[in-house]
């Protein structure tokens, strides 16, 4: 892979960007000492080895003159893997609070733009054993299933697996390289399509949008340039125990853990409940199985009302529920949260000169980033340090405070909350809250399934 033209959503991302805000996610990563010792011992090493045989991490964004405003992937001759693998040392008592406290940081910085768009952290402590991996990625690089499936090379079983499994050559069947009518007919036919979805989401768009006051001024706060972290862990079953009595799926319980956080959070700070909202923007995967690592963002995305005004748990859960069920109806290609489908509409010179100006509507469709990110579900470890905790990192959109991302591994879901660090210097408040509401749906769950049987 010598160069690749970046797709238009890949071009928005990349020129969102400012130096006050960054458009990279990320993932931090802990890992527990080797069975029978040892810790951080060569892992450096290891990182820069597997970081550099991934093909993707060779790759850096050049703009070239065809099409306008474009811009290629293109592999930098002068790669060197260490510009990028970087060593941290911590010194005190509280590993944990540390790597956390400088993960945040770290994340405030943005990737040097000359070179591939990506930094890894080995984060130690004082004392021989665990110890921690920071992965940043830019968002034009990957969407978060795709960052999954380029880092995950990393791990001693994707680098085994990849290092002795060999693929069958597909078959590829003899075709003109020049389109025929047909060919033509259908593509005019699938471009007249798309345009027809731009326009209705582009109407849809207009029709969702606020122009209101922010439903809290804490969530879209002006970008102050700081990162906190903040992370909560829950117990996989106590979500499939909601899930198993309220109904829905594990994601719909989990937006309402979000929903019930945030009520608890705005209690404690002393704000007042609003009628409605906030407003969650949850994107939504295109990306079809087994798609080519140059696929770029495949993105779309739901838009749902937070019931942080509504009293009770269940019906906070019943509420996110019913919203999703007719997201999904409607389909991932359809309605306000679709807006990223537009991106793959605009000609590239708009991206250029048009997002650093667009990239501050976002507040005006939705208050809160709520995403979920799938991990492989087998075990995982490197230089043979078992994964403890894997905290999945979203990027924050311009004009907003608060982006929170989720993944589930080895029977836990590991939460990881980014915020703008002056505007909610209160995130691990925040963070706990989760914590106590998963515990509250599960007691009333409790409580609402001893009823059942009692009626039976």
């Amino acid at each position: 892979m010598s160069s690749e033209l970046l797709a238009p959503l890949d071009l928005a991302f990349w020129h969102l960007e400012s130096a006050g805000h960054p458009m990279h996610l990320g993932a931090l990563a802990f890992f527990g000492p080797r069975p029978g010792g040892g810790g951080a011992d060569g892992v450096l090493d290891l990182l820069a080895e597997r970081a550099a045989a991934i093909p993707r991490f060779r790759m850096r964004v050049r703009d070239v003159l065809v099409p306008v405003g474009g811009a290629t992937w293109s592999t930098a001759k002068d790669f060197d893997v260490r510009r990028h693998v970087q060593d941290v040392c911590l010194t005190g008592d509280d590993f944990t609070g540390e790597v956390t406290a400088a993960a945040g940081e770290l994340m405030e910085r943005p990737l040097e733009r000359g070179l591939p768009p990506w930094e890894m952290y080995l984060l130690r402590g004082p004392r021989d054993g665990g110890f921690a991996v920071l992965v940043k990625l830019h968002h034009a690089l990957a969407d978060g299933m795709r960052a999954i499936a380029i880092g995950a090379g990393i791990f001693d079983e994707i680098a085994d697996a990849r290092r002795t499994g060999t693929r069958r050559a597909r078959p590829v069947p003899p075709r003109s390289w020049l389109a025929g009518p047909r060919m033509l007919a259908d593509l005019a036919q699938s471009r007249i399509e798309e345009l027809g979805r731009a326009i209705g989401v582009g109407a849809s768009v207009v029709r969702a949008s606020r122009l209101d006051p922010p439903w809290l001024p804490a969530l879209t706060a002006a970008p102050s340039g700081t990162r906190r972290l903040g992370t909560a862990v829950l117990q996989l079953d106590d979500v499939q125990q909601v899930r198993r009595v309220a109904g829905g799926t594990a994601n719909d319980v989990l937006l309402a853990v979000v929903a019930g956080a945030l009520r608890r959070w705005m209690h404690e700070r002393g704000e007042r409940l609003p009628a409605t909202g906030p407003r969650a923007l949850v994107p939504v995967s295109r990306r079809r199985p087994g798609s080519p690592p140059g696929a770029g963002n495949k993105l779309s995305a739901y838009l749902v009302e937070l019931p942080v005004a509504e009293p009770d748990p269940l019906a906070r859960v019943a509420s996110i529920r019913d919203a999703m069920d007719r997201n999904k109806a409607a389909g991932p290609t359809r309605g306000a949260g679709a807006v990223a489908l537009l991106a793959d509409q605009l000609p590239y010179v708009a991206h250029r000169f048009g997002a650093p100006l667009a990239g501050g509507a976002a507040r005006i469709l939705f208050d809160v980033l709520v995403t979920s990110v799938p991990l492989p579900r087998s075990t995982l470890s490197l230089g043979g340090c078992p994964l403890r905790e894997i905290y999945p990192m979203a990027p924050l959109a311009r004009g907003q405070s608060l982006a929170v991302a989720m993944s589930s591994y080895a029977g836990q879901v590991h939460m990881g909350l980014v915020a703008d660090g002056k505007a909610l210097p209160d995130l691990d408040r925040l963070a706990r809250a989760t914590r106590e509401e998963l515990a509250a749906l599960r007691d009333v769950d409790g409580s609402a399934a001893a009823r059942q049987g009692a009626a039976r």
